[in-house]
């Protein structure tokens, strides 16, 4: 079997959370501390915020911003639920923009006509690794004063001219362990605003600052120094996962470029795409998808269906017109690309795809 996706825990992750254990100090402590100033060194943010999942970090940066009732954020329909989700999870609305064609992220020449004066925010999300426009939506922001809020939990080190992403507004970053790295479960927020951060840490919190003492209705959204322990130890070898993934990435496109029926990632001038998934495109996914099973070649479809054709998002009357993202959600496989892929199954992964699309 070669799995779509598999997290690397050595003998490291494994030390790490054995002194956490010994040390009785299991729940938030001084890792999620270390984690949290090497992380916001990482993506170059003064600060960060550790919280349980990366669905928890959408969700809170959106708190920390004040969006509640009444407000519209607009992001894409070609996403996790957790995207828009969180943002309904405030009171306020998602509202829907369709996607580029090339890299699935928001088509930034459709946002301003969906702009309101209810409108608070911008959500891109940088889909599969690959960045969202940065310059232009933080030009278009600027020009409305809208915040923007990184839906950055597939883009782990992938930069933007030179600048990584979750630097650009506030970031949400997710470590799932299906993701370019891992705290088991776990998210993070970034930033460069101190009142913006001083929100996030009381939100995630309960509300609370000082013991016992609870300013605004927060959450139990903490992130474990057990969690964070294996954070420290997969952020020092975030750049060789990623380094692997744009290897293997490189190697399968290379190989199936040419291929008739198969359109293989874009990258875009100025981005560093990190591979989260390699995905492609291909008419015939249903047989695609069976020929690599058949050869015990795992896939993913992320994904099948649009966040606005979700049962939820019909029945609270979403009628959006997203031709590229309805497309896109019929045609796109993700291949494995993770580090633990081999030479030999990148060729047993072109030789099962050339065969599906014949």
């Amino acid at each position: 079997m070669i799995p779509i996706a598999k997290p690397d825990i050595g003998n490291e992750e494994i030390d790490a959370v054995s002194e956490v254990l010994a040390s009785g100090i299991i729940a938030e402590g001084e890792r999620v501390g270390e984690f949290e100033s090497a992380f916001a060194d990482y993506i170059g943010a003064e600060h960060a915020i550790a919280v349980n999942s990366g669905t928890a970090a959408l969700h809170t940066a959106l708190l920390a911003h004040g969006i509640g009732k009444g407000d519209e954020v607009i992001t894409t329909s070609f996403s996790f639920i957790a995207t828009a989700n969180s943002i309904a999870y405030t009171g306020a609305k998602p509202v829907f923009v369709d996607i580029e064609a090339e890299t699935f992220n928001i088509d930034v020449d459709l946002i301003e006509n969906s702009i309101t004066r209810d409108t608070k925010a911008l959500m891109p999300v940088h889909l599969y690794g690959h960045p969202a426009e940065m310059k232009a939506i933080n030009e278009i922001a600027d020009d409305h004063d809208l915040v923007i809020i990184e839906d950055a939990c597939q883009a782990h080190g992938a930069t933007y001219n030179g600048q990584k992403v979750g630097s650009f507004g506030t970031g949400a970053f997710s470590f799932y362990p299906t993701k370019n790295m891992t705290t088991s479960e776990g998210g993070i927020i970034t930033t460069n605003d101190s009142e913006i951060a001083r929100k996030a840490r009381m939100i995630r919190a309960h509300g609370s600052q000082e013991r016992y003492l609870h300013e605004m209705i927060g959450y139990n959204f903490r992130m474990t120094d057990i969690a964070a322990a294996i954070g420290l130890v997969q952020l020092k070898k975030l750049e060789g996962y990623n380094n692997a993934r744009k290897r293997n990435a490189s190697k399968l496109s290379e190989r199936l470029k040419d291929i008739p029926g198969v359109t293989v990632p874009v990258i875009r001038k100025g981005c560093d795409h990190v591979f989260h998934q390699y995905t492609i495109r291909v008419k015939n996914r249903d047989e695609v998808v069976a020929c690599l099973k058949q050869s015990g070649i795992g896939t993913g479809v992320y994904y099948p269906i649009p966040i606005h054709m979700q049962p939820t998002y019909i029945e609270a009357r979403y009628n959006c017109d997203l031709p590229v993202c309805e497309k896109a959600a019929k045609e796109v496989i993700s291949l494995p690309v993770h580090p633990g892929v081999s030479e030999q199954d990148i060729e047993q992964i072109i030789e099962n795809v050339i065969a599906g699309v014949k």
